[in-house]
């Protein structure tokens, strides 16, 4: 009985030795977004984000998106819009536009130059409008 205690208790100690520094090493590689990055205007041929930090990782994000194409008659668009509040961990955000449904699930990256923002569900912007894209800061007013 005594073995298999003590055979219990070196294994532990052994996951612990390796699990430990590996979750300290993501946690330092982690990137860390300040406000004057995120804050501005994102923009690219398809939408425009308006982004404000806000504190406590909260951004107050505005979409504004359109999609272009021809008809016999000329060419037409569609556009679509959503806001909301957005929670950001690291470099990434995530949030649902206030009247979008509920599958719907926008992530966007923030890295030194762009935007990259991904859209999950039926977010409720227009027929075949989407936030998802990579987008580049044009403004950096509130």
């Amino acid at each position: 009985m005594m073995n298999r205690a003590l055979l219990a208790l070196v294994v532990c100690c052994a996951l612990l030795a390796v699990v430990l520094p590996v979750q300290r090493a993501k946690a330092g590689t982690e990137t860390i977004v300040t406000a004057a990055q995120v804050n501005g205007t994102w923009q690219n041929k398809n939408g425009t984000f308006k982004i404000l930090a806000l504190g406590k990782q909260r951004l107050q994000v505005s979409f504004s998106g359109i999609f272009r194409y021809n008809t016999p008659a000329g060419p037409s668009a569609n556009e679509g819009e959503g806001s909301g509040i957005a929670f950001i961990e690291g470099d990434t955000a995530t949030f649902k536009p206030e009247d979008a449904e509920d599958e719907c699930v926008i992530t966007m990256k923030f890295t030194k130059d762009k935007l990259t923002v991904t859209q999950e569900g039926i977010c409720g912007f227009g027929f075949r409008v989407t936030a998802a894209g990579i987008y580049r800061k044009v403004s950096s007013r509130r």
